[in-house]
């Protein structure tokens, strides 16, 4: 399974804290919807393409700004908050 996005809502601690992850594997798309940060509770849901998966992001993001695309910073080295 291979990480592919990753948004954060801006926002540090346990209580603020949401992230929403998306992963594909062989086709599958999942998403993590996270909160707490790292050891918060997590919901998933799947998807059969990334168009579904995407737009499960967006309704996840519930029109709340602050939104950050943290995908370019997976895998380097201190890039993800």
């Amino acid at each position: 399974m291979e990480r592919r996005k990753h948004f954060w809502n801006s926002r540090w601690g346990r209580i603020g804290r949401k992230d929403i992850l998306v992963f594909e594997d062989g086709g599958q798309w999942m998403v993590e919807a996270r909160d707490g940060g790292s050891e918060g509770a997590s919901r998933w849901f799947e998807f059969g393409d990334e168009e579904s998966a995407v737009d499960a992001v967006r309704r996840l993001m519930d029109d709340s700004d602050g939104w950050r695309d943290l995908s370019g910073l997976i895998g380097k080295p201190g890039g993800n908050p």
